[in-house]
């Protein structure tokens, strides 16, 4: 059986995966709070809130989650090669 290597995460890239999916997150709580309460403030503002929250909470999850190493595994160059040129 072939030996699975580990890898390690780096700080940059949890940060940015936080950012990205608070973009996303956030939006998604504007619009359902916009279609319940037909206010776009009470949007705006519980989207708001909910920025400085998750955002913080997410990155400690996604930090976390580097100490588990289940389903880490690196990838071998020809396998990241032929993904690059499959998508890229």
């Amino acid at each position: 059986m072939k030996k699975k290597k580990v890898y390690q995460v780096s700080r940059k890239r949890s940060f940015l995966k936080t950012v990205t999916w608070r973009i996303i997150a956030s939006l998604d709580t504007f619009i359902i709070v916009w279609v319940v309460t037909g206010q776009i403030s009470w949007a705006g503002s519980v989207a708001g809130l909910e920025i400085l929250t998750k955002t913080f909470l997410y990155y400690l999850h996604e930090r976390g989650w580097n100490y588990i190493l289940w389903g880490k595994y690196s990838i071998t160059r020809k396998k990241l090669l032929s993904f690059q040129k499959l998508f890229f």
